[in-house]
């Protein structure tokens, strides 16, 4: 492909782009009116009857509420975390959140799998409620728009959000030398979605051992252009621990703990 056709493509919206594709091969494709989902870089004409499920829609509209993702669509992102969770209750257990921002993923995950109802279950919230950490951002998560101060202070909105919850524990400080405030003895789940490889990877690390068999962890920028540094430090993650990692169209990474 020439320098000037992948130039063109960045600026061509995906919709058209397919349009474009069908165009010039009509037989090898279904019409554009069957697309069944398209959002968050996900265009697809497969079955997505989970948007129409009462449980889930009520669930990702709570999430939607806390302003987390001001107006960005993931349905199929809640989806992958709200499964995971689902099978993660099956476990033995604490789950854990680094990289939480307003909390619209877990609020989504509690209220589908009715959490406050768990009373010997205990959801760790961990993150700086202010955003990155200006001395965890190399230069080349600098030159993939990784910055210092693009997330606005949340703490004391997160503590009223999760306030009728009495098993939610919000942790605030610097991962990983917070973690140790994570008394968590088994993690039956885990989400990374730090933005940055060298506290993710810490806090992979960190609880691995505690992971009870079978839990999850779920990489939510694992798969994404402009996260490519997170993507080497995990497949390295996976490759040492001698476990698989799934890419999944939605973007994210899944490891199950063995």
């Amino acid at each position: 492909m020439s320098a000037i056709k992948r130039n063109l493509i960045k600026f061509i919206p995906p919709r058209l782009f397919g349009a474009l594709r069908v165009l010039k091969r009509p037989e090898l494709y279904m019409p554009l009116t069957e697309v069944s989902y398209s959002q968050d870089g996900l265009i697809t004409q497969h079955n997505a009857d989970f948007m129409k499920d009462e449980r889930f829609a009520r669930a990702y509209q709570i999430g939607e509420a806390t302003n987390s993702w001001n107006g960005w669509q993931v349905h199929w992102r809640v989806h992958v975390a709200c499964w995971a969770a689902e099978r993660a209750v099956r476990l033995e257990g604490d789950f854990v959140e680094c990289g939480v921002n307003r909390g619209a993923q877990s609020l989504a995950m509690m209220e589908y799998i009715n959490f406050g109802e768990m009373r010997d279950r205990k959801f760790y919230l961990v993150d700086t409620y202010r955003g990155l950490v200006a001395e965890q951002i190399t230069e080349e998560e600098r030159r993939a728009g990784r910055r210092e101060g693009t997330y606005a202070e949340c703490y004391e909105v997160v503590c009223q959000t999760f306030a009728r919850f009495p098993n939610v524990r919000i942790v605030r400080g610097v991962v990983p030398e917070v973690l140790p405030e994570v008394a968590a003895e088994k993690v039956c789940y885990l989400s990374l979605d730090m933005n940055l490889a060298e506290p993710e990877i810490a806090a992979a690390e960190f609880f691995w051992d505690r992971m009870a068999s079978g839990g999850v962890i779920l990489l939510d920028d694992y798969g994404w252009i402009g996260h490519a540094a997170q993507k080497r430090a995990f497949d390295d993650f996976a490759a040492r621990k001698n476990v698989p990692l799934l890419s999944l169209p939605t973007g994210q990474g899944l490891i199950m703990k063995p």
